[in-house]
């Protein structure tokens, strides 16, 4: 798990050596936005999972949001958008 304050509301599953996952973190860390992170290459239920909503394939970094859906690879306008429509905004 990240050094980050996690958030009920968004896990990330990402690996360390992923471009797209370091991108992503760094730009929600910047707005100051929580995420819990689980490392896929660390914890094989998570990467089976990551399998699961992917087609078969571990597509990383896949956000699971506390409604139970999922995105692949999102952008973060795309996860800030989404956690303001389950925080009601």
């Amino acid at each position: 798990m990240s050094d980050v304050t996690t958030n009920d509301a968004l896990t990330l599953y990402t690996t360390s050596w992923c471009p797209f996952c370091t991108r992503l973190k760094k730009l929600l860390d910047e707005k100051e936005i929580g995420y819990t992170e689980i490392d896929v290459d660390a914890d094989a239920e998570a990467a089976a999972f990551v399998e699961s909503v992917n087609g078969g394939n571990r597509v990383v970094p896949t956000a699971l949001y506390s409604d139970g859906t999922t995105a692949t690879n999102p952008p973060a306008s795309q996860v800030r958008a989404k956690l303001a429509e389950l925080a009601g905004a």
